[in-house]
């Protein structure tokens, strides 16, 4: 009897020892690997030891809680050696040790050994660890606290109307300055928390299960002409009641799929946004186009609600009055309505431009939402005119177009990666009014602005441009952030203009599209750096006084701040040397451009890899010792090399929002590690690739594919640790960064949908939104919120559930009723990952 009790007391020091066995063996064993890798010796170290506590288990000797508890502090040492107090960075080190420390403790575990000694100094062991968690939690390394100036900027001027938003919001980023900033103030600081959402609508434009692998809803409405104005992402436009959401009108351009079977083929499907032209909006000196049909006045009105205009068309002439017109037509008379108008403004006075999925500009009647007829070919553009072949969805324009007051400007998407024969990349200015083609910029001819003749091509492969395109009217120049001849990854063939124009930012004369001035910010980009959100125009305040600027947000995380009528940096810019040794027959840039103001992150380190446990932590420290990475601008290589910031960027469509009165800038910055692994095309099977922007790139025509994904452990979870995403404020005047913080949680990241949100600090796909109440908005996050925040301190002031992802910017207006609203479109992300939906959702304070 006493030797069958003596063996069941010995089976759970048995179980207890098998478990550290199998711990210990496991960190052992990726532990030498590391140290062949050349990475750290903690692993097979604490492998060792943990098998050596194992075996004493077994054994019931009370030595093994001696060494336990040894190799725990010696854990916690090596933690707090490598990492400090970030409380991230420990969890994945000490966590689970300590847990299984606690269950050691245990009575059915700790009884057998009979070592009250080793319980003890356990137990001060897991008490050191405690302690250190706790003092975690009041040290977040990389935050920032500071103040933004709240009152206008000594020496700054006044603000100029061309950069702020009112109580409409008429262009994609507020106005064509793109600051995404509205002098609206109704909402602020101290009444944000009381912002309830008042209505929610459905487009009905779902994804579907023949979408695009990278179907997303990234439209920012405009709100206009007492109309809120949207699109989806199958191209459909609609006009909403502003205080309601009640649908006014619908349309839809049915869309085609290009000779394809479904959409499931296209690699992108999505719409960011309309833009909206008033004749109405320019001044009565206005100049008509030298080849539209125009009203001219011969003298001036005779009273504020009659004016006689003479029509010139094809010689013909008669006479109007400016009141007749506005019944017929709608035609405001009031003082803002201009001295001339073309025919077609008198049939179509305010419209929208749609652009759609399958190539097309579509202008619609603002009012009614019919086509304008005397646009185009009954109220479109072919823009797939002069462009050569493509694969079905491999060329249209993402972005909204830019209007002036006589054009109508764009560029357009071409597929990353495809083949070296893509579309070219050139950007086409339309006479607003009827649709003509009046200049095109191809960077491959770039001196040749002239429209090309039936049947001409456009140069193949040229760089293009798909995020917004800026301009300022009074200086008569269009701003445009450059992509890169595709494929991203490989060079060696591309030409000189390529390389001049490639991954930078082109000023174009308005009138007829000549360069004016280029810079550069990547140069002989290898690493998909393109040039990807709106450049920003504002007047800024300087040592040297106000001077007219453009900020220029990048993917490798530099603010570029460039004077917008010479190109000559405001904000130092210097050159600074890279890695070298790109791949046989390719080459790399010996320097590339790093601006005084930036976001970049400290470069990767093996102690910056990141896991949920030690075991995908050692895991991804093996994958990191296993890839090249010699900092920024690594080159992409045959044994796989770490791009970081990856090709997602710190920064990407979204861009940031510019307070021009506080001289004061607020956005989002993103932190992922991405791995880019050429193939050599004879290890690559015909028709081998993917449709979406990760996973094998085929890149036809070039020696190499690429293979392109983020750095993630066994468990898919980032390899790098977090802050994975911040929101930060910086001061444009002293070009500092003043606050910034981790922002988003894992909400909507969990498995199993645990609804349970620790904020690490999550990346954002969206844009943001600032205003002059001294709040700013961002919804973008991987989990499913719209946040506002205190711009002068960075605090999160407000956050609201959205009911799928929310990967678009947030715009504001005033209603009829006076009340403020913000605005976002909810519909996710296809490979961002977050949930799909059609929702387009508006705030506002109680009445």
């Amino acid at each position: 009897m006493k030797e069958s009790t003596r063996d069941h007391c010995k089976w759970p020091a048995i179980i207890a020892g098998l478990v550290l066995l199998i711990v210990g063996l496991v960190l052992a064993v990726g532990g030498g690997k590391l140290i062949s890798l050349g990475g750290s010796a903690y692993y097979l170290i604490a492998g060792l030891s943990i098998i050596a506590c194992g075996i004493l288990f077994i054994l019931r000797r009370g030595a093994a809680l001696w060494l336990y508890a040894l190799v725990l502090l010696a854990t916690l040492g090596w933690a707090l050696w490598e990492v400090g107090l970030d409380w991230w960075q420990l969890v994945p080190r000490v966590a689970i040790l300590c847990l299984i420390g606690i269950l050691l403790l245990l009575p059915w575990w700790r009884k057998p050994l009979h070592s009250r000694g080793g319980s003890l100094a356990l137990m001060a062991s897991i008490s050191a660890a405690m302690i250190v968690a706790i003092a975690s939690q009041f040290s977040d390394p990389g935050t920032i606290k500071g103040t933004l100036a709240t009152n206008n900027i000594p020496g700054a001027g006044a603000v100029n109307p061309a950069q702020v938003a009112g109580d409409d919001w008429p262009a994609y980023g507020g106005t064509n300055a793109g600051t995404h900033y509205s002098s609206l103030n109704q909402i602020t600081p101290d009444n944000i928390s009381e912002l309830e959402e008042v209505w929610r609508i459905q487009t009905g434009d779902q994804a579907g299960s023949n979408a695009p692998p990278e179907i997303t809803n990234q439209n920012t409405p405009l709100k206009v002409n007492d109309s809120l104005y949207i699109c989806t992402s199958h191209s459909r436009a609609m006009a909403l009641s502003p205080e309601t959401g009640e649908t006014l009108w619908e349309f839809d351009p049915e869309i085609s799929t290009q000779g394809a079977d479904d959409f499931s083929s296209w690699a992108h499907m999505t719409c960011r946004g309309l833009a909206y032209y008033d004749a109405a909006s320019y001044s009565s000196d206005a100049t008509p186009n030298d080849d539209a049909t125009n009203i001219a006045t011969d003298s001036a009105p005779a009273s504020d609600t009659a004016m006689s205009f003479d029509i010139f068309d094809n010689n013909d002439i008669f006479s109007l009055d400016l009141s007749f017109l506005s019944l017929l037509f709608g035609v405001a008379d009031d003082s803002t309505t201009p001295a001339m108008l073309s025919a077609t403004d008198v049939m179509c006075p305010r419209r929208l431009y749609l652009p759609t999925a399958d190539a097309r500009l579509i202008a619609l009647n603002a009012d009614n939402g019919e086509r304008c007829a005397n646009f185009g070919d009954n109220g479109e553009i072919d823009l797939t005119n002069n462009i050569g072949d493509f694969a079905p969805g491999g060329y249209y324009s993402t972005s909204p177009a830019t209007v002036t007051e006589n054009l109508i400007i764009l560029g357009g998407h071409v597929t990353d990666n495809s083949s070296t024969d893509e579309p070219s990349g050139v950007i086409r200015a339309f006479d607003v009014h009827t649709g003509e083609l009046v200049w095109n910029w191809d960077s491959g001819n770039p001196d040749n602005t002239d429209p090309l003749a039936e049947g001409e091509t456009y140069t193949r492969n040229s760089p293009n441009v798909w995020a917004p395109i800026s301009v300022d009217e009074e200086l008569g120049m269009v701003y445009l952030p450059m992509g890169n001849a595709t494929p991203d990854q490989y060079g060696a063939d591309r030409t000189e203009n390529d390389e001049i124009y490639g991954a930078g930012l082109v000023a174009l004369n308005l009138d007829d599209g000549q360069v004016e001035w280029a810079y550069q910010f990547v140069h002989h980009d290898l690493w998909d750096m393109d040039t990807p959100a709106q450049p920003v125009l504002i007047d800024l305040a300087t040592n040297d006084g106000t001077q007219p600027a453009v900020i220029q947000p990048t993917k490798q995380g530099s603010l570029y701040i460039l004077n917008r009528q010479t190109g000559e940096p405001i904000v130092p810019i210097e050159e600074v040397p890279v890695p070298q040794g790109a791949v046989d027959g390719d080459w790399t840039a010996e320097t590339q451009t790093q601006s005084a103001l930036n976001l970049l992150p400290p470069p990767l380190t093996e102690r910056d890899m990141w896991g949920a446990s030690p075991f995908d932590q050692m895991m991804c420290r093996i994958q990191f010792n296993s890839l090249r990475y010699e900092g920024q601008y690594t080159p992409p290589s045959l044994e796989g090399s770490i791009i970081y910031p990856g090709n997602v960027g710190v920064m990407n469509w979204g861009g940031v929002a510019v307070d021009p009165e506080r001289q004061a800038l607020f956005t989002g910055a993103k932190y992922l590690a991405f791995v880019s692994t050429l193939i050599p095309r004879d290890e690559v099977e015909e028709g081998q690739g993917s449709a979406s922007e990760q996973g094998l790139q085929p890149n036809e025509g070039a020696p190499y594919a690429v293979e392109l994904g983020p750095l993630l452990s066994v468990l898919g979870l980032p390899c790098q640790a977090p802050s994975w995403g911040n929101v930060v404020g910086i001061d444009l005047q002293s070009a500092e960064v003043v606050w910034q913080h981790r922002n988003g949680t894992t909400r909507d990241s969990m498995p199993f949908g645990l609804p349970i949100g620790l904020n690490v600090g999550v990346p954002a796909l969206g844009g943001p939104l600032t205003t002059a109440g001294g709040v700013s908005f961002l919804s973008g996050t991987l989990d499913q919120y719209l946040r506002g925040y205190n711009v002068t301190t960075g605090e999160e002031l407000y956050k609201a559930r959205l009911p799928a992802g929310g990967q678009a910017t947030p715009m504001t207006y005033t209603g009829t009723d006076g009340r403020q609203y913000v605005v976002v479109t909810a519909g996710g992300h296809g490979t961002f990952g977050t949930k799909m939906g059609d929702y387009v959702i508006g705030y506002a304070l109680p009445e």
